[in-house]
Formats: C-alpha cells, sequence, structure tokens
C-alpha cells in the first residue's frame, strides 16, 4: 500500500470529519496508541526513517518520499506531512515504536467527497460524515492485502492499470471498510490527548 499519498483534485475536508464542502479546513492530528505501536505526528527526529524510504527504489516513485537523502529534501518532507492536517489535506501520521518513540513508517487517511476517504488504518470510521474507507494494494503485495482484511477490510476487486507508478501502469486491489462492517477480534488504537 502506499506509504504516503497526494490526493489528485480538489480536497474535500472538514475539521472533524470528510463532508462536501470545498473548502479544506485545518484537521486535528490525533496521537493513536495501540501497542506496541503510536500514530503520532511526524517530527524533525524522523529524518533517519525519511532517509531510509528514500533510498528503496519503489517508495519515491509511488509517494512524495524524496528520491534522495538531501537533508533539505528530508526536513521538506517532514515540514509536508505536518502542513497536511493545518491545511485540511488529511492525516498523515508517523509510525512509532510506543515505547522508543523511534519512527517505523508513514500512514495516512486522505478525505474525498461524498463521505469517503483513502485509507490505511480503520480509526477514520469514526470520523462524523466518514461512510467508507477505501484501500488500494498491489496484487503482488501480500503482506499488505493481508493486513489489510486482517484489519477488517474486504476486497471488493481488482482495478486493471489503476495507478501510475514510475513509468508504468499498475493494477491495484480495492479494498473497502464501512462504519456496518463486523468490528475487528482485537481492540483498536486509543486516542491519546
Amino acid at each position: 500500500m502506499p506509504a504516503d499519498r497526494s490526493t489528485n483534485g480538489e480536497v474535500t475536508a472538514l475539521a472533524g470529519g470528510c463532508q462536501d464542502d470545498p473548502v479544506p479546513t485545518a484537521l486535528e492530528l490525533p496521537r493513536l496508541q495501540d501497542a506496541p505501536l503510536v500514530l503520532r505526528a511526524f517530527s524533525a527526529a524522523d529524518a533517519p526513517l525519511v532517509v531510509e524510504a528514500s533510498v528503496d527504489p519503489l517508495i519515491p516513485l509511488i509517494t512524495t518520499v524524496p528520491a534522495t537523502a538531501d537533508p533539505a529534501a528530508v526536513q521538506a518532507f517532514i515540514n509536508r506531512q505536518r502542513e497536511r492536517a493545518r491545511s485540511g489535506q488529511g492525516y498523515s501520521f508517523a509510525i512509532a515504536d510506543a515505547a522508543t518513540d523511534i519512527g517505523l513508517g508513514q500512514i495516512g487517511l486522505w478525505p474525498q467527497s461524498h463521505g469517503r476517504a483513502s485509507i490505511g488504518y480503520a480509526w477514520g470510521l469514526t470520523l462524523p460524515g466518514l461512510h467508507r474507507l477505501e484501500l488500494y494494494v498491489e496484487p503482488w503485495n501480500e503482506g499488505s492485502w493481508r493486513a489489510a482484511e486482517e484489519a477488517g477490510y474486504t476486497r471488493e476487486g481488482l482495478l486493471r492499470s489503476w495507478e501510475q507508478v514510475g513509468d508504468q501502469r499498475r493494477d491495484m486491489y480495492m479494498y473497502s471498510r464501512l462504519p456496518t462492517d463486523a468490528p475487528r477480534a482485537q481492540t483498536g488504537p486509543t486516542e491519546d490527548r
């Protein structure tokens, strides 16, 4: 699944949820904890994580992670992640070890129109006005689609030639999660404020 996804076209998000208002407003980025992980805002301490991702041949192609470990480019990436909630674009979280707070990855929720969002984590269904979460995973990425299914997402089908990755069109499995879907067997994340 993409690590960081820019939205295409007009962002339609409101504080506290996703509704059909064409003017993005600030969103509050919560701190979510479900040991052994925590989802939190990016910080300067996450620079090594961004540097590690920048040398991966695929990540810079499908995300806004820089393709170079240049300190200015790395800091610009961190600043963009922090700005996403402030500008109403979406929620970009650093995934960190709950015990050490060391960054391990990135995940986000990107509000769209008509009560939908593209996401990689189920907490978004608690936002007012959000009725559907969508997740896109390349078929070869078995770890991601198994994690999606374990988290309660339903595979709806294969979207052929769905997304441009580098210079190639790629197929994607499409998954969804609805508020009416059965809850996960284990407890979900808790919100720290």
